[in-house]
């Protein structure tokens, strides 16, 4: 069949936005991104440091304390995430075509984060003029009411696994709010989100309003993360770094916005649609290669069904079309990085040596247009013990690992035995059972006969380790907003205490 894969493609240098302006990094350095799937080059960035990153956070301070942004109507910042939700649709085969370069994943589900990056845009568009205030009952003579007031300077950090939706994610809600705003891209997959630079610059934000700049954590994360002109700063990533994250805006306190890890659980019960339940713990696990923080990693299936739940998983997992994300019927594509598939065969090789049993997959696929990729096989583990660490850490790869349990109680038990807590799956015919049992997972976002729909309008997050704060949906946007009280005494004679 046809592929777009072999294409060859011009090498673009990129610039980064700073100060209203395309810029490239001080002093010039620049890095090399290349395809996942093929090693081919693709382009080439700035590779930015400290210095860099303080121009921007200087950048995004002036516009938002004397700029004319702090003027602008929240009439004015939809019709400006308007603008670029529609520069988003313009391009969004393009913008699709380029994630799957860069970043690995198909191309059915690229197309569909390009879609929701114009959607996110759009929500916020239209939440930006429905940020109320309240007023409260006071003593006569006087009045109390209550602004909502935009943050401040914003530093945001996003992960590799979906650089442009998660772009969207950040900007979206903060620019409605009436922040500014500095976003760090993963050095790994920065392209889109560099896509964005021209996109926000034809919708007209005022200089230094909307900053993009790349390079690695250490220096412009840290920068964001540390500096005492940054208000508040948003990461999803891995909990290592969170915590790390966390630590630094210590130094100015901060506001902190967290979406980490997960080593997610989802739960097949006997009286489940068994074919349902197959095709979504299949799709649960190894949606974008598995490199997804909510993930379902840990199936844990009732015993009166086990066997016979793998058995049709291993009959149905090899359908699974590996192969560059271009490529027409391809559902999974390499990992992001030879150093990230190390990582995950890593744990593989762990699972073995645990004595979990190795049901499929486990190793590289075979073939010369696999050759040059960081492909690994769609990998399942059965009879795997709880205390195991491929059933405790997170792995951020197609790796499934599969645990029986005997009732509704031992479920909930192991669903919630984790440091983690962002997402749960439950399969059962039986509503009132699932919802008893999503009631009772520890777990910021749950799914019921369904696994990994998200939407702009409702609240994404975790529990426990798994972060703090929430973004998306109306918590999204007051995320970005501290809360003013005003009080205005209507009574003209001395207050008289004296």
């Amino acid at each position: 069949m046809k592929t777009l894969a072999p294409k060859k493609t011009a090498v673009k240098t990129y610039a980064m936005l700073v100060d209203g302006k395309l810029v490239q990094a001080e002093g010039g350095a620049l890095r090399d991104i290349t395809d996942p799937a093929s090693g081919e080059l693709l382009a080439r960035v700035p590779e930015s440091g400290r210095a860099d990153a303080k121009k921007a956070v200087a950048a995004a301070r002036r516009a938002f304390d004397s700029g004319p942004w702090r003027k602008t109507t929240a009439q004015d910042r939809g019709r400006l995430l308007f603008k670029v939700a529609e520069g988003i649709r313009a391009r969004a085969k393009s913008l699709a075509e380029l994630e799957v370069r860069n970043m690995g994943k198909p191309l059915a589900e690229a197309e569909y984060d390009a879609a929701d990056a114009a959607a996110c845009f759009e929500f916020y568009g239209g939440l930006a003029t429905k940020v109320h205030g309240e007023t409260m009952s006071v003593p006569a003579n006087s009045m109390s009411f209550v602004l909502r007031e935009p943050v401040g300077v914003c530093g945001q950090i996003i992960p590799w696994n979906y650089p442009l939706l998660m772009a969207a994610w950040k900007l979206a809600p903060a620019l409605a709010a009436g922040c500014t705003v500095v976003l760090k891209p993963s050095e790994l997959t920065p392209l889109t989100a560099l896509e964005l630079c021209p996109i926000l610059l034809e919708a007209g934000f005022p200089d230094g309003v909307v900053n993009v700049v790349t390079g690695p954590g250490a220096g412009v994360g840290e920068e964001l993360a540390e500096s005492p002109l940054v208000d508040k700063v948003a990461f999803t990533g891995g909990t290592v770094t969170g915590r790390r994250i966390a630590q630094a805006a210590t130094g100015n306190l901060k506001k902190v916005t967290l979406e980490l890890g997960g080593k997610n659980p989802n739960i097949v019960f006997a009286d489940a649609d068994f074919e349902a339940a197959v095709d979504g713990a299949l799709f649960a696990a190894f949606a974008n290669q598995g490199e997804v923080c909510s993930a379902g990693s840990r199936l844990l299936v009732e015993k009166k069904v086990h066997k016979e739940l793998v058995a049709a998983m291993l009959k149905k997992a090899p359908r699974i079309k590996l192969g560059h994300g271009l490529t027409p019927g391809v559902k999974m594509g390499p990992l992001v990085s030879s150093a990230h598939r190390d990582k995950v065969e890593g744990y593989i090789k762990v699972g073995k040596e645990e004595g979990a049993k190795l049901v499929l997959g486990g190793g590289r696929p075979k073939g010369a247009e696999f050759d040059k990729g960081w492909f690994v096989e769609p990998t399942i583990f059965d009879h795997v013990k709880p205390s195991m660490r491929v059933a405790r850490e997170e792995i951020f790869g197609p790796v499934l690992s599969v645990i029986p349990f005997a009732d509704e109680a031992e479920a909930v038990r192991l669903a919630n035995d984790t440091e983690y807590g962002l997402a749960a799956g439950v399969w059962t015919t039986n509503v009132t059972k699932g919802v008893r049992v999503l009631r009772e997972l520890r777990a910021g976002i749950t799914w019921l006969n369904t696994y990994h729909p998200t939407f702009n309008e409702m609240p994404w997050g975790g529990y426990k380790q798994s972060g703090y704060g929430r973004e998306l949906g109306l918590y999204g946007i007051q995320a970005y907003l501290e809360t003013k009280q005003v009080n205005i005494n209507l009574d003209e004679a001395p207050l008289g205490w004296y």
